[in-house]
C-alpha cells in the first residue's frame, strides 16, 4: 500500500518556499495534509479491530498509537522497548488496503540514525505511508536537535516517498523558553526534510497560529479536550489534528465502569456497543 511516487510541489501558500532539503510529496497520505480549512483528522489504534472499525467510519488515513501498543504488550511507552509489537502491527494493518496507515515510532527505537532508517525501510516495504517520530526521551530531555535532524534525513534518503511526521515535545517537557526551542527544532527538522510537523501540547491559539504562518511543512496538534475544536484549528490554519492515546484511553475507561456497574448491579452503558457477530465479522479475511 505504500505509495513511491515522490515529486516537488508547492506548499499550501502555493508558493514553493519550502526549506532546502525538505521536499513535498505527492503522495495520497500528503495530500490529506494540504487541504486549507479541512485538517486531517487521525484517529489512532492500537489493533486490527480498532482500525477496521474506524475504517468503516469513513476515516481514509489511520494512525497507530505508541502507548496502546506498549500498554497491550505490558511494556513501557516511550522507551525504545516496543519495536517487535511496533512492526509486528504494522504489517498486520499494513496489508489491509482499506485505509493509509501512519504508524508511531517513538524516537524510532534508536539514536543511531542507520538503524531508524533501516526500521523505516521494513515499515514501507509492510505497506506504511507514514510514520511519526518524536524527539522526547523518557528520561526528560529532548534529543539533540542534530540526532533527530540526522535521523530525519537518514529516513528521507532511504525511503523519500514516506511521510515523515517529525514531533517535538518542547510544550510537553520542562523547556526554559517553549516558543524559542520550538522554533528552532521545527526549523532544523524541516531541513532535514521532514513532510510534516507535529507539536503536542500546543493549545494557545495564538501560539498555534503564530507557528502555522512560520513554518511551510504541515502543522500537527494534538486533540486536546480542553482546547480548540477542530472547526476551530482548521481556522488557525493547522492541517492535521491528532487523537493519540485518547480513544485506547477512554476504551479502556468503557472496559473498567462497565465491569463495574456489573458488579454494583447498576444500569452499564453498552449502548452502541457492536455485537459479536459484527466483531467477528472484522478479522483480516472478513470484511
Amino acid at each position: 500500500m505504500a505509495d513511491t511516487t515522490a515529486a516537488v510541489t508547492p506548499g499550501a501558500s502555493g508558493r514553493d518556499d519550502r526549506p532546502p532539503g525538505a521536499v513535498p510529496l505527492d503522495t495520497p497520505f500528503a495530500a490529506l495534509h494540504r487541504r486549507p480549512g479541512e485538517p486531517l483528522l487521525l484517529p489512532n489504534a492500537w489493533d486490527h479491530a480498532s482500525a477496521a472499525l474506524l475504517a468503516e467510519q469513513g476515516f481514509a488515513a489511520i494512525g497507530t498509537t505508541s502507548l496502546g501498543v506498549a500498554a497491550a504488550a505490558g511494556l513501557p511507552d516511550g522507551a525504545a522497548a516496543t519495536r517487535d509489537e511496533t512492526l509486528r502491527l504494522a504489517r498486520r494493518l499494513g496489508r489491509s488496503g482499506r485505509y493509509l496507515l501512519s504508524v508511531d515510532v517513538e524516537g524510532g527505537f534508536s539514536d543511531d540514525p542507520s538503524e531508524v532508517a533501516a526500521l523505516a525501510v521494513e515499515l514501507a516495504e509492510a505497506g506504511v505511508v507514514g510514520i511519526n517520530l518524536e524527539d522526547g526521551r523518557p528520561d526528560g530531555t529532548l534529543t539533540p536537535v542534530t540526532v533527530h535532524a540526522a535521523k530525519i534525513a537518514a529516513i528521507k534518503a532511504a525511503v523519500p516517498a514516506l511521510f515523515v511526521n517529525a514531533r517535538t515535545d518542547t510544550h510537553w517537557l520542562a523547556v526554559p523558553d517553549p516558543a524559542e526551542e520550538t522554533d528552532r527544532r521545527l526549523a532544523a527538522y524541516e531541513r532535514a526534510g521532514a513532510d510534516g510537523l507535529f507539536v503536542p501540547g500546543l493549545t494557545d491559539p495564538a501560539a498555534v497560529a503564530r507557528i502555522c504562518g512560520t513554518v511551510t511543512a504541515p502543522l500537527n496538534v494534538l486533540h486536546s479536550p480542553a482546547g480548540p475544536t477542530l472547526a476551530e484549528l482548521a481556522a488557525l490554519g493547522v492541517a492535521r489534528v491528532s487523537l493519540g492515546s485518547l480513544l485506547y484511553r477512554t476504551a479502556l475507561a468503557a472496559a473498567v465502569s462497565t465491569a463495574l456497574a456489573v458488579r454494583d448491579s447498576a444500569p452499564a452503558a453498552t449502548a452502541g456497543t457492536p455485537g459479536y457477530a459484527v466483531v467477528q465479522a472484522l478479522h483480516a479475511d472478513g470484511r
